[in-house]
């Protein structure tokens, strides 16, 4: 149209009567007499372009009425005010132009879950899952900024690696030339060694589990966003965490609320989000399970799904459980409880409303003997691991770290039913496709 154009979203903020251009694709249209409707989407949102056969050239309306949804088009004309449109306003076209013409598309209403997943590359244009995009690109920027504004710096980690991190069950295993690399579960050994010399850092990475969980709150790959302190102790690693939820529930309510509201969450929920969080021992959380659990719950055990909705259904902010027995959590570089042994100092971060965890942390290990023996009774082989130990022998400090998973956290603030829609591309035991 040889024209500046704008964005949808400008209609809703300029002077009636206004003139302006638009492009983007049909997300739905509808036909009657001289009249055309059409619903125009758009990277900001959808805005209705009334299109009358007396007031665009013939030709143009006569080449519009081919169009089927998902069609290319752009359009000038007037903004109108409307109760009865989406949004109030409307666009009364006086030009349009087609792009491209779609196919009929393939997916309309009431088709199966595996339809979609199959159909994911068009499935992905759905409202649902825009504004759940939009909002965890919110959450990326968010998360950025407060860690920034509080000195910590962000690196780069391997997501090819020797060691594992998490255990050796859920490792994707691969061939490295001539010999064995795993996909990365973890960036947290590496951020390990780059806070000695930088004290606060983290990475954003994907991690990869191969874990045969088949359940509303995992994926095979995710959006892994992992930080280290030096200097830090399990407090101070949970105030860390709790102050960066808080800004983020802030940042979220404040520039993605249309998105909430299309998603069904309040944003003002995310705005009562406040410090510091509820703090819940395990050994209190255990016996509030045993409780409430029809069949009781085993001490020792770590939660799962069933045991961490049970503790946050009735919650609205989230809750740190922390203090778990050595039982529960097995990984090597916790650190023993100084005044138990039986027990590590780490928490998890559970979000409220049933959502579950969302981070896990904990102090470090820095005795030397101790990492050696975990390491042995976990059958690695110590030569893999000398690269880390070394980072006690020089320097070594207290510290502590965690690891965020994104979705999870884009899961609860966007009230999502499954973990697959925080993702464009869900990976799960069952699907690589596409």
């Amino acid at each position: 149209m040889g024209m500046e154009f704008h964005r949808v979203r400008d209609v809703f903020v300029t002077r009636e009567g206004d003139e302006v251009a638009l492009r983007g694709w049909v997300f739905r249209i509808r036909k009657t007499g001289g009249l055309i409707f059409v619903l125009l989407r758009d990277a900001t949102g959808l805005v209705q372009v009334v299109v009358n056969r007396t007031e665009v050239p013939g030709e143009e309306f006569d080449a519009l009425e081919k169009a089927l949804v998902e069609s290319a088009i752009e359009v000038s004309g007037k903004v109108k005010e409307e109760k009865k449109a989406p949004g109030g306003r409307e666009v009364h076209a006086t030009r349009v132009n087609v792009i491209s013409y779609a196919e009929r598309f393939p997916i309309f209403k009431d088709q199966s879950e595996e339809f979609l997943l199959d159909n994911r590359h068009l499935w992905i244009r759905s409202r649902h899952i825009v504004e759940a995009t939009k909002v965890k690109a919110e959450i990326l920027r968010a998360a950025r900024e407060w860690l920034r504004e509080h000195e910590f710096i962000e690196v780069t980690a391997p997501e090819l690696t020797p060691n594992m991190v998490e255990g050796g069950a859920t490792l994707f295993e691969l061939d490295y030339f001539e010999g064995k690399a795993y996909l990365g579960q973890s960036a947290q050994l590496y951020l390990e060694a780059m806070l000695f010399p930088l004290e606060k850092v983290y990475t954003i990475t994907h991690s990869f589990r191969a874990e045969k969980s088949r359940t509303r709150r995992h994926l095979t790959e995710f959006t892994h966003l992992e930080a280290e302190e030096a200097w830090a102790d399990n407090t101070k690693n949970m105030q860390t965490q709790e102050e960066m939820i808080a800004y983020i529930c802030h940042q979220v309510a404040r520039n993605a609320r249309n998105s909430l509201l299309e998603l069904g969450r309040d944003p003002q929920t995310l705005l009562e989000i406040e410090t510091p969080f509820k703090k819940i021992t395990y050994d209190d959380a255990a016996k509030t399970l045993d409780e409430r659990l029809e069949h009781g719950f085993q001490y020792g055990n770590d939660f799962g799904a069933v045991e961490e909705e049970t503790l946050t259904r009735e919650e609205t902010h989230p809750i740190f459980i922390y203090n778990y027995p050595v039982s529960a959590k097995s990984a090597f570089y916790m650190k023993v409880h100084p005044e138990d042994s039986s027990k590590v100092l780490c928490a998890d971060l559970l979000a409220p409303e049933g959502y579950g965890e969302i981070i896990g942390g904990s102090e470090r290990e820095t005795d030397i003997p101790l990492l050696m023996k975990r390491l042995e009774t976990q059958g690695e082989n110590i030569k893999n691991y000398e690269w880390y130990l070394d980072l006690r022998r020089y320097g070594s400090v207290p510290h502590a770290g965690w690891g965020l998973g994104i979705e999870r956290l884009a899961r609860w603030i966007c009230k999502l039913e499954h973990i697959r829609d925080a993702t464009p591309f869900p990976r799960t035991p069952s699907r690589v496709y596409p």
